[in-house]
């Protein structure tokens, strides 16, 4: 059995492996790589629970906490022990046009729970975030990262959902969007649409010099004008930008 061209393939990939990683000049591009393969076989790697928020479990765990710092450069509200690891929870909360909290108090928060390796175990979103990403699309739009296009100059990816089946679910109605969020800071009226706009700031008892824009969170949701329906969610939180059109989840009769 002649071995050496497999000797061979596994010591070109290390080489690449640490081009890449010199070149970025940091691993946690590397580790988000290795997740975004990871989707590629979703039931298998992750998880999700839905009994109160939305959860999604990492079953074989690749990222560390030191990564969402070195991503956006921005720390946890509460950074807390717990049995297992550690807890971090970042609270964004309903700001108004001058960046001051609004009262009473609309806020919402994404906790990440790392075990005693500092590797992240699971990523937690809570009501109020479901409230403008319903868990059913939330859980479609995960799964439908597997095999998006890189955009490798500005750092996105592209979700293809052609390659996942579609889903019958109810969109959420705009009356139900301002019961929990209230009324947006503005409303940008389209031809077939409505753009509400919030803002949310992230509670961050430090962030690091030159990213003090990655606390305050745009969210833009957009409702068809016929149905009244959210078919949109746009927004920036900590430095993640998520794009979410429901209505490419949804089975054709819904549309």
């Amino acid at each position: 059995m002649n071995l050496i061209p497999d000797i061979n393939r596994k010591l070109r990939l290390i080489g690449v492996l640490i081009l890449v990683a010199s070149l970025t000049g940091c691993l946690y591009w590397l580790r988000l790589y290795q997740v975004y393969l990871q989707l590629n076989q979703f039931d298998e790697n992750f998880s999700i629970s839905t009994e109160q928020n939305f959860t999604l479990h990492f079953n074989h765990p690749l990222l560390q906490d030191s990564d969402f710092i070195d991503l956006a450069r921005l720390y946890p509200t509460e950074n807390n022990p717990d049995k297992n690891g550690r807890q971090w929870r970042y609270w964004f909360r309903k700001v108004d046009t001058h960046g001051k909290v609004i009262i009473p108090e609309i806020k919402f928060y994404s906790e990440l729970s790392f075990n005693e390796d500092k590797k992240l175990v699971a990523w937690t979103f809570s009501s109020l975030f479901l409230a403008m990403t319903p868990p059913k699309f939330l859980e479609i739009s995960l799964r439908s990262i597997a095999g998006a296009n890189i955009d490798k100059e500005n750092k996105q990816l592209k979700a293809n959902t052609d390659l996942i089946g579609k889903i019958n679910a109810p969109l959420p109605k705009q009356t139900q969007i301002i019961a929990q969020l209230g009324a947006p800071l503005e409303i940008k009226d389209e031809p077939e649409q409505e753009v509400y706009v919030y803002h949310f700031l992230l509670d961050s008892p430090r962030i690091e010099s030159g990213y003090e824009s990655n606390a305050l969170n745009e969210v833009k949701l957009s409702f068809d004008k016929k149905t009244h329906e959210l078919f949109n969610m746009a927004g920036n939180f900590a430095g993640l930008k998520i794009s979410i059109d429901y209505r490419k989840f949804l089975e054709s009769s819904q549309k």
